[in-house]
């Protein structure tokens, strides 16, 4: 790992174990996040963005081993789709566990990537726990596609932004999201 990713994955980790939210770069778009299993920073994240409570938000992992960690129960399906995809994905599964209450949908669903964007899996390793990711606008604002697109409500509105590819000029997408219930049925979402 270079130099300046371990200094910021440094900075990072500590601002989100004190409770503070974070603008990164991540294997998609720039997103929003804090510590996924603290509630007071996802409550942060949901005011900075204005976005309604019903509508949660992704988490990330590093690594496929730790899905059974939140959630109750894994479809083989998912690491068939995972072990498989090309791009990134986001499953949304039935019944999460072990993150902040306020990111779980009424039904308990959660919805999760595995990343692998260097930076993201450092963030994550270094934190022992999974991040939130939710897209670097205010709601029903468009999504920026490039860092230079992301409002200055956003940038003032997080604790820190995170010193990385904030040149990088070819266009980010979103992932793709999928839900997929116990019996391993699929639905796409976007």
């Amino acid at each position: 790992m270079n130099h300046s990713i371990e200094k910021e994955v440094e900075k990072s980790a500590m601002l989100l174990e004190s409770g503070g939210i974070l603008l990164y770069p991540t294997d998609t778009i720039w997103g929003i996040g804090c510590d996924a299993t603290n509630i007071a920073a996802v409550e942060k994240i949901y005011q900075l963005k204005s976005r309604s409570k019903s509508k949660s938000m992704i988490i990330l992992l590093d690594d496929v081993k730790m899905l059974s960690n939140y959630v109750e129960y894994v479809p083989e399906k998912a690491y068939q789709i995972l072990q498989s995809a090309d791009k990134p994905i986001t499953i949304i599964y039935e019944k999460g566990k072990n993150v902040a209450a306020n990111l779980l949908s009424a039904n308990k669903t959660i919805a999760i990537r595995i990343v692998k964007n260097p930076f993201c899996i450092a963030l994550i390793r270094q934190l022992k726990k999974p991040i939130v990711s939710t897209s670097a606008n205010i709601s029903e604002e468009q999504t920026p596609l490039f860092f230079s697109e992301i409002s200055p409500a956003v940038l003032q509105g997080v604790d820190y932004v995170v010193n990385l590819h904030q040149d990088k000029n070819e266009k980010a997408l979103p992932s793709s999201i999928i839900k997929l219930d116990k019996n391993g049925h699929i639905t796409v979402i976007r």
